[in-house]
C-alpha cells in the first residue's frame, strides 16, 4: 500500500490547487492546463465519493481516505508523464490530510500522513473564500468555510510550502497564479 502513496520523480514544475470546498480549485486547475498546453489532475476523491453517495447515500468515512489517497496518488503519477513543463494537481494527499482531520477529531492515518509530508510540490495555490459557495451532494460546509481556510493556511504554513494566497474573480486569480508559475518557470 505504501508504495502506491510514493510520489515518482520528475523534473517538472507541479501546482496544487489547495484550499476549502467550492472555492474554484477545479476551474483554475482547467485554466491553468489550457493556458500551459498541459495536463491537469483531478480530484480522485471527487469521483470516488460521488460513486459512493450516488450507490450507497453514504458520505465520507475514515476508511475511504487511503483508497482516495492511493487513487489520487495513481492518477498524478500517470499524468505527470503526460504533462509538458507543469502539471496543475486539482489536490494533493496534504489537502486529504486537511480533510481527515477536520472531519475526524484531528485524526489522520499515519501512512497518510507519511507520504503527505514526503510528497513534494513547488507551489501551492491557497484558494480564498471569497468566490460564491456553490453546493452539491459532497459539500458540506458552507457555515465554516473561514475555519476552514484559516485550517487550510495554517497546515501550509506549518508545514513550510511555498504558497500564495488567490484571492478575487477568475480573472484575477489567473493570472496572479500565470505570474507565480511563469517565475518557477523561468528558473
Amino acid at each position: 500500500m505504501e508504495e502506491k502513496l510514493k510520489q515518482e520523480p520528475s523534473d517538472i514544475v507541479k501546482v496544487v490547487l489547495f484550499g476549502p470546498e467550492s472555492t474554484g480549485k477545479t476551474t483554475l486547475s482547467e485554466q491553468l492546463a489550457r493556458h500551459y498546453n498541459t495536463v491537469w489532475v483531478p480530484e480522485f476523491a471527487r469521483e470516488y465519493l460521488q460513486n459512493k453517495w450516488n450507490n450507497e447515500r453514504k458520505t465520507c468515512e475514515p476508511h475511504d481516505l487511503l483508497p482516495i489517497a492511493k487513487g489520487q496518488m495513481k492518477l498524478e503519477n500517470e499524468l505527470s508523464k503526460k504533462a509538458t513543463e507543469v502539471l496543475i494537481c486539482d489536490t494533493d494527499l496534504l489537502e486529504t490530510k486537511v480533510y481527515s482531520e477536520a472531519y475526524y477529531i484531528g485524526h489522520c492515518d499515519p501512512i497518510l500522513e507519511k507520504y503527505a509530508l514526503q510528497n513534494s510540490y513547488d507551489l501551492y495555490l491557497l484558494t480564498y473564500i471569497d468566490v460564491p459557495w456553490v453546493g452539491d451532494d459532497l459539500r458540506d460546509k458552507p457555515n465554516e468555510r473561514e475555519r476552514m481556510f484559516s485550517y487550510f493556511k495554517e497546515t501550509l504554513e506549518k508545514y513550510n510550502r511555498n504558497f500564495i494566497t488567490l484571492t478575487g474573480n477568475k480573472s484575477l486569480r489567473l493570472n496572479t497564479a500565470i505570474k507565480q508559475i511563469d517565475k518557477l518557470l523561468k528558473k
